[in-house]
């Protein structure tokens, strides 16, 4: 009967990968796929939505349009995807092609156009006659965006209800050489409970791992009584590729029955801020390691886990012993073993009694308002995924909320006390994180004397005041030259403390278009938009921050 339940839960993800079409979709570029990163796969704050593709650190590779179909979307955007295209095709799923360098002349002709008519580089377009054939040059590869190097970032979704599909299960595996088993280099035990104890403690306990002679590991035995739950750090390797990426599915059994699963072949996109509940927060936070949990509580947000198991924690009783064995795979099926011996042990007779130093404990069901003198912060419900101990304290104008890393679902809204600023500070006052002597800005709202900020960590909170305009800086030509013989024209912007929050460009009074790229800093215009006339020319660039100090830069050349 055991056997046959893991059967039915393997098949079950098997039917799940097999409803997708899997030869209706070309690969997005002409060369071979290396992967820099997978679907699923542990980013910070959020799970990775599609395949990152290696465009061998560079540029301006051809993009085709993976099938047929109608570009519904177009964004172009400081971060995130940078310049995007979102492709709808009749069979019901909508590709989706990232940190583009540039568009294709068509598309580039209408996207330009509406940049000039909103006089706005960043825009969100939905055209509905820009129709595309498969194969079809949409795009040049590129880096724009929120992006760490040149690759495309290609992603499936269902266009009805936009939830994102692993693009492997659309063939793109036979796309990519791939004969590496994932690979586990540790593995966590933790107690559920402050009445569990794990080898003699009640605090989490690292396993080490021995490879056995037929391939699979064994980890070092567990001493348990109580409820406990496991976490494993894990990577996963490509033939042609060194990039560490993300595994593709977990499946775990206790004495040979199922007990816990996931695997990542759809979530929809407002589960992917969960991800610092499906790790451990506080070790990620503290040593930069993800360990993903292999169990979940009462409350778990995430559609990606096999709901036909159980929920992964082990309740150790007294006189028996248990082996529990954990499955990781990657998409082309390579998998690593993992077998944990596990033998109850009584709890120790001077038990070791943990106690905490916090001033507050939350019950993640309802809401705080915590209120000091020039400082307050409010809780709503669901701030914190589980009950926990926090400490919240005010001294000298810092607002203090310290937990030791506990992860956060909803923001807090932190408040201080602006009344002893004059009233041209106040306008520029912000909620600031403090990190020793920096200060770090928190998008803020002022409400009659007080600074509000929503925020997702906790940490230390002051007043800060931003009164310092942006830099505008490093023009490509000087001031009367004739620039003739450049492509373009180029300046760079930065500002210390709040950030940029507009630049407008303006040629002999009529706004022109200049790209930003917050990576180099770098605002460009391109001369072939025609915009400049022979002889002089006035250039005026505008460049406000979140806080509304700005700068201006003038100057005239000759073309």
């Amino acid at each position: 009967m055991k056997k046959f339940i893991a059967i039915l839960l393997v098949s079950a993800s098997q039917f799940i990968v097999a409803q997708y079409p899997k030869d209706y979709f070309r690969s997005p570029l002409d060369i071979p796929i290396n992967l820099s990163g997978t679907f699923g796969e542990l980013r910070p704050n959020h799970f990775h939505s599609g395949l990152d593709i290696r465009t061998n650190n560079q540029e301006g590779l051809p993009v085709y349009a993976a099938a047929d179909g109608i570009i519904v979307r177009i964004k172009v955007s400081t971060f995130g995807y940078g310049k995007a295209l979102y492709i709808a095709h009749p069979n019901g799923y909508t590709t989706v092609y990232g940190h583009l360098q540039k568009f294709s002349d068509k598309i580039e002709a209408y996207v330009k156009a509406e940049q000039y008519r909103q006089k706005s580089f960043e825009v969100e377009l939905y055209p509905s006659t820009l129709k595309v054939t498969q194969s079809e040059i949409i795009a040049l590869s590129g880096n724009s965006g929120g992006s760490g190097g040149p690759h495309l970032h290609f992603e499936f979704r269902d266009t009805a209800s936009e939830k994102i599909i692993n693009p492997m299960a659309f063939g793109m595996n036979k796309l990519i050489k791939d004969t590496y088993a994932p690979i586990v280099s540790s593995i966590m035990v933790y107690p559920v409970n402050d009445s569990t104890y794990v080898n003699k403690g009640n605090v989490p306990v690292s396993l080490s791992l021995q490879k056995q002679v037929d391939g699979t590991f064994l980890a070092s035995k567990v001493f348990a009584n109580g409820k406990i739950g496991f976490a494993i750090n894990s990577v996963d390797l490509s033939t042609n590729s060194y990039n560490k990426n993300g595994i593709y599915k977990v499946a775990t059994y206790v004495n040979g029955s199922p007990n816990f699963g996931y695997e990542f072949d759809t979530f929809a996109f407002d589960e992917s801020k969960h991800i610092n509940y499906f790790i451990d927060f506080n070790r990620y936070k503290k040593l930069k390691q993800r360990f993903q949990k292999l169990f979940k509580k009462e409350y778990y947000p995430l559609s990606i886990v096999n709901h036909n198991t159980k929920d992964g924690i082990l309740d150790i009783k007294s006189g028996s012993n248990y082996t529990y064995k954990i499955e990781v795979f990657d998409f082309h099926g390579n998998k690593t073993v993992v077998n944990i011996p596990i033998s109850f042990e009584n709890a120790p007779a001077n038990k070791l009694i943990t106690t905490s130093n916090a001033n507050y404990y939350i019950k993640a069901k309802s809401d705080y308002n915590f209120e000091f003198e020039k400082t307050a912060v409010y809780l709503p419900v669901n701030a914190l995924y589980e009950n926990a101990y926090l400490n919240i304290s005010e001294k000298d104008g810092v607002l203090d909320i310290d937990n030791n890393y506990e992860a956060i679902q909803n923001g807090l809204t932190v408040s201080l006390d602006i009344s002893h600023l004059s009233e041209e500070d106040q306008k520029k006052a912000f909620v600031a994180n403090v990190y020793g002597l920096k200060l770090d800005y928190n998008s803020s709202f002022r409400k009659g004397t007080k600074v509000s900020a929503k925020i997702k960590s906790f940490g230390k909170f002051k007043v800060g005041i931003d009164n310092v305009p942006p830099r505008i800086y490093n023009p490509n030509f000087i001031e009367g030259s004739n620039i003739s013989k450049l492509s373009t024209l180029s300046v760079s912007i930065s500002d210390a403390l709040s950030g940029i929050d507009s630049y407008n460009a303006y040629l002999n009074g009529e706004w022109i278009l200049m790209e930003y790229d917050y990576k180099t800093k770098k605002l460009v215009h391109n001369l072939k938009d025609g915009k400049v006339i022979p002889g002089k020319n006035e250039i005026k660039i505008v460049v406000t921050d979140e806080l509304d100090n700005v700068t201006t830069f003038t100057s005239n050349f000759i073309y």
